[in-house]
């Protein structure tokens, strides 16, 4: 018999980018992804992840049944109800003997792919009263929400990246990660589109990316010195007067402290302490500024995770909008709005400020290193040490949604203590990670295909950051579009939750927001869970569009993604208004004299640096499982050929890295694109501490087990130095 064969237009969730994909089914099973080629935005764009979704979802390896740890240690097939009901009972428990601060949540990236999933979890443990909700913004990009804080935003949104003359983009690569420099939708394409019709690009990064090959400048800088090569574009273009004087003078507070702090930073200063060109640097700044009094043109700063788990993190991403606010690098009255929101609600976007907002010390506070909740969350770096320090307020129960800690989290051999001391530890996956290794119970989800979806949270990621989400009002909705294999007993991450909650008792209830503290584009979409009938997920996504500029039902109608006829300008500043943004934060000023006081410690013991990067076939540890996501099982420990040489290494042979708190195994492998003296790992690879050390080459190396997180992190998020981590090199 012919098989049945059938193409559906689907939305891929692999990452955070959201593309436009057609499905082929064959008699109910997804065989192939490819791009969609009459989609207005992607124009048949997918990634090597995305492609391979068919994997994902047939992995022989895929749980399909929920599994409860025995009393040997092994684990056993439970039915999903029954360990809906042991689960709850177990969080009851705990909740009365401990209070409900003993139950935490930690979502991960992969959150993406079941995305009205967070806001039911958020509502759980609102419902059971505990603020115990971490995520991976904190052990990846934190400083971009206390920069947004520290400087405040503007109401009228970003300057277009098809009409921008120039952009820099900061230890980010977005030709690999599809994120932080670059529009999601084939951001190679879009960047030499850019660069043909004039934009020029330039790169802060210590490798040269596949991003950085394309830049009009590459400052290749020593890992961790973006303060200081940001500080020494803002004195360039300071001191030679190449600013919008106008618009700071209307627009900006700050700038004479500004200008103070980074006269220090003067282009030999920061060449000799970077190891660049101090005649690059001045061209950098001029070629930056270029634009200056030219509206609705000039460019944007953007900064990657590399950046943020250097040190320093915050204050890169506010140099990065201070460069953009002395350059009055923002749409003015008149200009069209990049973004003007489609699934998300519609707003007035005006060409003026929303000033600076309280973003770090909030109450809920953590009991280790002063460590407080911010704008970027709660510290996830400071929970390992919630569950180990005992007293009130221990963390005892911990539900990891979407998140492979063990992968993730700094200080590997503390998170592994630290969930094994725990009394309750589930976790939702469709895979046995190291994480689920470690569990009570592990329940496997629903796959992304499996379920509906729109294109609500990339639209809303540009509250996230500058650069983020669709630069064009598009967006899309699909249905499920496979099941799942006969037989099978998963059950969608919001279902989870809402299980438990019938069970305890609680209400629940679903909510999307547009923007960050007190500055809203609009009021929420808001919608209580009845919680005697079930509701589907096409329930959930109808309330999270409740507000949408363009109706959900609209969206529907269309196969595939649409751009939607949203022609909106940028309307006059409020008459008497008087808000800035803030150039000069004085906590940002302070960090930016001590980083010039800072001196490169003479570390003979470890005379490199190891940092991070992305690979083009995962996204952090997802994407490991699938055998055809990854042409090799391990994170290769990338070195310079000449440092190779110079210890007699040669392409595949083990080395150990050590650096001041820990070791790890690694399979070196020359890459000429890097500055020498440094080690360049992808992360979130690796297995257990004790189980996987001698499997380097079949699950890597986890380079979080080289990081403390009681020493060298930032005071405010709690991350600590992730990236440009000092290590010694040599053959194992």
């Amino acid at each position: 018999m012919t098989p049945l064969t059938e193409t559906h237009s689907a939305i891929c969730r692999i990452c955070p980018a959201y593309c436009q994909i057609i499905a082929h089914v064959e008699d109910g099973k997804l065989t192939k992804v490819t791009g969609d080629k009459d989609d207005p935005y992607f124009q048949g764009y997918t990634c090597p992840k995305g492609r391979a979704l068919p994997e994902q979802h047939n992995n022989p390896n895929r749980l399909l049944h929920c599994k409860v740890r025995n009393t040997d240690g092994g684990f056993d097939t439970i039915a999903s109800e029954t360990a809906m009901d042991e689960v709850a009972s177990k969080l009851q428990a705990i909740i009365e003997q401990h209070g409900p601060r003993a139950v935490a949540v930690y979502g991960g990236t992969g959150q993406v792919s079941s995305p009205v999933a967070p806001s039911v979890a958020v509502s759980f443990l609102m419902g059971i009263g505990s603020p115990m909700h971490f995520t991976s913004s904190t052990i990846d990009q934190p400083g971009k929400h206390i920069a947004m804080a520290a400087h405040g935003l503007w109401n009228a949104g970003e300057v277009s990246f098809d009409s921008a003359d120039s952009w820099i983009v900061v230890g980010a690569n977005p030709v690999i990660s599809k994120a932080s420099g670059a529009p999601g939708n084939n951001p190679a394409k879009r960047l030499k589109d850019a660069q043909q019709r004039g934009m020029a690009l330039i790169v802060i990064d210590p490798r040269q990316t596949e991003t950085a090959k394309r830049a009009h400048i590459h400052l290749q800088a020593k890992p961790g010195e973006d303060p200081a090569v940001l500080a020494g574009l803002l004195h360039v273009i300071i001191n030679e007067e190449l600013h919008d004087k106008a618009f700071v003078a209307e627009d900006v507070e700050g700038f004479a402290a500004l200008k103070e702090h980074v006269q220090p930073y003067n282009p030999d200063y920061v060449a000799e302490r970077a190891d660049i060109s101090a005649e690059q640097l001045i061209e950098a700044a001029r070629v930056y500024a270029a634009a200056v009094g030219k509206q609705g043109r000039g460019g944007a700063v953007t900064l990657g995770t590399g950046p943020n788990m250097s040190l320093h993190g915050s204050l890169s991403e506010y140099l990065g909008y201070c460069l953009m606010s002395v350059c009055g690098y923002w749409p003015r009255e008149g200009d069209t709005v990049t973004k003007p929101n489609v699934l998300t609600p519609a707003y007035v976007a005006k060409a003026q400020a929303r000033p600076p907002y309280k973003g770090w010390d909030y109450p809920e506070k953590m009991r280790v290193r002063n460590l407080s909740k911010t704008a970027s969350g709660m510290p996830t770096a400071a929970l390992a040490d919630e569950m180990l320090l005992e007293g009130e307020g221990q963390v005892r129960a911990l539900i990891c949604l979407a998140g492979n800690p063990m992968m993730a989290w700094p200080d590997q051999a503390k998170t592994y203590k630290a969930l094994q001391n725990l009394d309750l530890l589930v976790v939702l996956d469709h895979h046995m990670t190291a994480t689920a290794e470690l569990a009570h119970y592990v329940i496997p989800p629903k796959l992304s295909l499996e379920t509906p979806a729109t294109t609500q949270l990339c639209e809303s990621n540009k509250h996230y950051g500058y650069g983020l989400g669709f630069d064009q009002p598009y967006a899309s909705y699909a249905p499920a579009i496979v099941e799942p294999p006969e037989g099978s007993d998963v059950v969608e991450e919001w279902a989870f939750f809402y299980g438990l909650a019938q069970r305890m008792g609680l209400t629940l209830f679903v909510a999307s927001q547009s923007g960050w503290d007190k500055f809203q584009e609009s009021d929420p979409a808001f919608g209580l869970l009845d919680m005697e009938n079930k509701p589907t997920t096409d329930d959930l996504h109808e309330i999270l569009t409740s507000n949408a500029r363009v109706p959900l039902a609209e969206v529907k109608k269309h196969r595939g993604g649409k751009i939607y006829d949203v022609q909106e300008t940028v309307q006059p500043k409020d008459p008497g208004f008087e808000g800035k943004l803030c150039v000069g934060n004085d906590m940002m000023m302070a960090e930016l004299d001590e980083v010039y006081r800072e001196t490169e410690s003479a570390e003979q013991d470890y005379p490199f640096k190891l940092i991070c990067r992305r690979l083009n076939t995962v996204i952090n540890s997802g994407g490991r499982e699938i055998v055809k996501g990854s042409t090799k099982n391990y994170n290769p420990a990338f070195m310079h050929p000449a440092d190779m040489e110079a210890l007699g290494l040669q392409d595949g042979d083990e080395i150990n890295i050590s650096s001041p708190h820990n070791r790890i195994r690694g399979i070196v492998e020359a890459d000429g694109s890097l500055r020498r003296g440094l080690v360049s790992m992808p992360h979130a690879f690796g297995g257990n501490p004790g189980t996987d050390d001698d499997k380097v080459r079949e699950v890597g190396s986890n380079t979080g087990r080289l990081v403390s997180v009681e020493k060298r992190y930032d005071p405010l998020t709690g991350i600590p130095q992730m990236s440009n981590i000092p290590v010694r090199v040599n053959r194992c």
